[in-house]
């Protein structure tokens, strides 16, 4: 598609030097795409030549058309639309870059740019509670943007940084050792991050209470935050960790490992995975050392009370703590110590953090640190923020225990999969182990792409139901699309129709609707680079949408097995294959597979 894109502009170079004997080369032509209710491919817009040439927008690409129409090979015809030249390409042209896509001589994603190696960090999770709805965001954005930056040739590293130490996982902890009783998640029937997370809970209900206590005594309520006994006690156990004390490591140990076995089951459910896991027990005393060098160097600076501060006034930002007066780390100080293993291991051009815009000025400060420290990697730092996700009871909070748990959530999609399948009847002949991939694979489909096909950046509200919609703007509906497609492939081959001719050019006219997926055939490579450029899979999810609602539009309007020329037959089995295979590579993008039954 850039091939003809730079074709037309060439061409329009040409028309421009003959018509009017004016220069412009072909690399400062710019072209759009033609809007959808208008005739055409690309658009060339005229209102900037007015003045350099003394013509009216129209009249200039009224000359512009007429020569192009006349004297290049891809151009059919054309409509001016005020200052906007719209150009048809012949169906030969699409047909002969189809042949190119059939015969592999032209990639589906074409490999553009200048190739990156490039760190996806995401997923992230606490070990003090289970994955949640926020989560799946996380993972599935992480997950699809690492798969884009790969599918625009870019060398892509997974990464997951494991956030297993700190204040928050000592609550647990605490709470545990106090009220846990010895209980495993064999004896509670529990998965092991599920267990942990109550107690995280446990922990917020106990403190609580003694908060209440306190002020109810006669404490000022921020006092009682800070000398309510529980908090004390996590303060303390957070102390003896990083001292090594034997009993809270092994306290520690066992409980995270409960959990990283929860975490493993829900990843396999939800389809992510990972190349590289670091850990935060692993960073952080790398970060310490970051610290005391920003200190030796006198861009870091030491308060009264013997914390550390980093001064980031100069950068429009705040004076940030690194250290605390105790000599136990913060967020920032673990993130310090990491940026610098990824960069040891990877050597990247850019290092992509995935993590919900509530943590905006933290990646500012880290960034602004790492350059404070004189860091060549801190300019490759990108934080790829993203917007929460809502539910109609509204934001979710963890320690309270009110959060939508990712792995209630896929057991319920799944079971509105089931429902909405057998409903409509499209299971039949399938086995029961068959039935029940299906179930996951539409279930994992509807979630994905429901919180895939928006913005990264927007804030947005989960529908569960309105996500496994077969007909509307949903991953249900491009699988049964892909499915449909299967079906007519299964048929072509049992009646024997051949389909793997490499030339079509008996084939004079295309159908309306097969000259729109065409051209749309010709964009993948394209929507991959900007998807990649821009870090948001939304753009393949629109893709994939429209290529399947043209395909279906295709389908209905064009009785495929009915045609009586062999050619044009073998054509609409050779398209509907490389339809159904771009469905799956863009699908697969989004870390969403097509099924070949329903």
């Amino acid at each position: 598609m850039k091939n003809l894109e730079s074709q037309i502009a060439q061409a329009l170079s040409q028309a421009l030097q003959y018509t009017y004997s004016h220069v412009l080369p072909a690399e400062q032509i710019a072209l759009q795409p033609t809007r959808k209710e208008f005739a055409g491919t690309f658009t060339f817009v005229t209102f900037p030549l007015t003045k350099a040439l003394g013509k009216g927008p129209e009249q200039i690409g009224q000359a512009l058309g007429d020569y192009l129409k006349e004297n290049t090979s891809q151009v059919s015809g054309y409509n001016v639309v005020k200052g906007f030249l719209n150009l048809e390409i012949h169906d030969a042209v699409w047909l002969e870059l189809f042949s190119a896509q059939v015969a592999g001589k032209s990639a589906v994603f074409p490999e553009t740019g200048q190739k990156q190696k490039v760190v996806v960090e995401y997923s992230s999770p606490n070990t003090n509670k289970p994955l949640h709805l926020g989560h799946l965001r996380n993972n599935f954005l992480g997950y699809s943007v690492a798969e884009i930056m790969k599918g625009a040739g870019h060398e892509v590293v997974k990464a997951n940084l494991v956030n297993d130490r700190g204040i928050h996982i000592c609550k647990s902890m605490i709470a545990y050792q106090l009220l846990g009783n010895g209980e495993t998640p064999e004896t509670a029937g529990m998965k092991g991050d599920h267990l942990v997370g109550k107690y995280y809970v446990k922990f917020d209900q106990e403190y609580k209470k003694q908060i209440d206590e306190l002020v109810a005594q006669g404490t000022d309520k921020e006092l009682a935050k800070k000398q309510a006994p529980l908090m004390l006690q996590a303060q303390e156990m957070l102390q003896k960790w990083e001292q090594g004390d034997a009993d809270t490591i092994a306290l520690w140990k066992q409980m995270n490992g409960w959990v990283y076995e929860g975490f493993d089951s829900t990843y396999r459910t939800i389809g992510v995975d990972f190349d590289k896991f670091y850990y935060e027990s692993g960073t952080y005393m790398l970060g310490k050392d970051r610290v005391e060098e920003g200190l030796a160097k006198g861009v870091f600076f030491k308060k009264e009370d013997g914390s550390v501060w980093v001064d980031l006034t100069d950068q429009g930002l705040d004076e940030k703590l690194l250290l605390r007066a105790d000599g136990t780390s913060v967020y920032i100080t673990q993130d310090l110590g990491t940026a610098e293993l990824k960069y040891e291991d990877f050597h990247y051009d850019q290092s992509i953090y995935v993590v919900a815009d509530e943590q905006n000025y933290h990646f500012q400060v880290l960034k602004a640190t790492l350059k404070k420290l004189g860091k060549p990697y801190s300019d490759g730092i990108f934080h790829l923020s993203y917007g929460m996700v809502d539910l109609p009871s509204g934001k979710m909070k963890s320690r309270e225990g009110t959060v939508v748990d990712a792995d209630e959530l896929v057991a319920e999609m799944i079971e509105t999969a089931r429902q909405k399948t057998n409903e409509l009847g499209k299971i039949d002949g399938f086995s029961k182990e068959e039935a029940e991939q299906l179930y996951h694979t539409l279930a994992m489909g509807a979630l994905k792409y429901f919180l895939l096909k928006v913005d990264p950046k927007k804030r947005m509200l989960f529908n569960p139901e309105e996500s496994i919609d077969f007909k509307g703007h949903t991953g249900p509906f491009i699988q049964y699309t892909h499915a449909r497609i299967a079906a007519i492939l299964r048929k072509a081959s049992e009646l024997g129709i051949a389909s793997e001719s490499e030339d079509f050019k008996e084939i004079e006219v295309l159908h309306e609707t097969e000259r729109d997926a065409l051209i749309l055939l010709n964009t993948a490579g394209q929507v991959v680079e900007d998807a990649a450029r821009n870090y948001a899979p939304s753009i393949v999810a629109q893709y994939a949408f429209d290529l399947a609602k043209a395909y279906n539009r295709f389908y209905t309007e064009v009785p495929i097995f009915q045609e009586s020329n062999a050619q044009v037959l073998s054509f609409r089995i050779a398209f509907s294959r490389q339809v159904a295979q771009t469905l799956r590579k863009t699908m697969g993008l989004l870390g969403i597979a097509v099924p070949d039954r329903m």
